[in-house]
């Protein structure tokens, strides 16, 4: 969400205009994030988010906003994307692939606690619930065959603790990925980037609710278990910044499952899934730290962190706890 391509407000309102809501009349740089630009833009009795795509081309893009609006139809707290009068999703500015999406309310949210963990649980259950009727299909661009050209991009960058953590951690995550139990894991189109920063919070402190789940642009399909284990290494971190608030977790996981409950080898095969989000994330903070594009407003985060995480996550593999019985009081 950083500014690699300006936009004019007479840009803005072109595009606006052409979508049937009436010329802009502002037109706010969104700060925050590094893959694509965006910007908040105002209509009449309306806020927008609008996207200019860095990465993706216009051929990769209807797959994620069709998820955005298979969700939103169904009720669940996603933006929903403006259509032309064609019903594409899919529009042009600036040279980009662009799209322009519903901004939901709330705010962001910093320091989550067991009560935001459980609403973060229950609704990424529900999304997963509601992919299972989503036709479309498409790998998660950021899977394991990125991971592999990634190393190679970055060798030269590495010391010599790093490539062998990267390697041995590559090594686990093949082997994992070619076993049954993998292949039999339940999966279906999901966020693959579930932090807090992708969500928003509304109401009175200590009484939210989560009102929005947005930035579907690194989706895919994937294991539904792998999505949670995403979510957790952000929103369930201990006050040392990478070990496991096992209380959090917990919650969210205990909150996920009154929704969908987990199969036993998701249960058993979260510990390695936390090691491949937490490997996927490094992988990507170290590319952006050290191969960088130039853009307005662009600040990259340091990649230390999840190396950390990912060395947690190998050193004190995590379990929930066990599902309650049945008829259990």
């Amino acid at each position: 969400m950083a500014v690699f391509t300006p936009v004019t407000p007479e840009q803005a309102s072109a595009l606006t205009t052409a979508l049937g809501l009436g010329p802009a009349h502002g037109l706010e740089p969104i700060r925050s994030g590094i893959e694509n630009t965006n910007y908040f833009v105002d209509t009449a009795g309306a806020r927008w988010v609008l996207t200019l795509f860095e990465r993706l081309s216009a051929d990769e893009l209807p797959y994620y906003l069709a998820l955005m609006d298979h969700l939103a139809q169904r009720g669940l707290p996603v933006p929903a994307p403006r259509a032309d009068a064609d019903g594409q999703r899919v529009h042009a500015l600036c040279g980009k692939p662009a799209a322009l999406v519903s901004r939901l309310p709330g705010a962001g949210l910093d320091a989550p606690d067991l009560h935001h963990c459980a609403q973060l649980g229950q609704v990424l259950a529900r999304l997963h619930r509601g992919v299972e009727d989503f036709p479309l299909r498409q790998p998660n661009l950021r899977g394991l065959p990125w991971w592999i050209r990634t190393r190679d991009a970055l060798q030269p960058f590495l010391s010599a603790d790093q490539a062998t953590l990267l390697d041995e951690e590559l090594d686990f995550q093949r082997s994992l990925a070619a076993s049954a139990a993998h292949a039999a894991l339940p999966r279906g189109a999901v966020h693959c980037d579930l932090f807090r920063d992708n969500t928003l919070f509304d109401g009175l402190a200590g009484h939210e609710k989560l009102t929005a789940v947005y930035d579907f642009y690194f989706a895919g399909d994937e294991p539904f278990i792998y999505d949670l284990a995403v979510a957790i290494n952000d929103w369930c971190l201990a006050a040392d910044s990478h070990g496991l608030d096992e209380a959090r977790a917990d919650a969210l996981v205990q909150a996920y499952e009154t929704e969908r409950p987990l199969s036993p080898t998701e249960r058993r095969l979260l510990p390695a899934m936390l090691r491949a989000g937490a490997l996927r994330f490094w992988l990507s903070r170290l590319a952006d730290w050290h191969l960088p594009r130039d853009a307005e407003l662009l600040a990259p985060k340091p990649p230390e962190h999840f190396e950390r995480v990912l060395r947690d996550r190998r050193e004190r593999p995590w379990h929930p706890q066990p599902p309650a019985a049945a008829g259990a009081a």
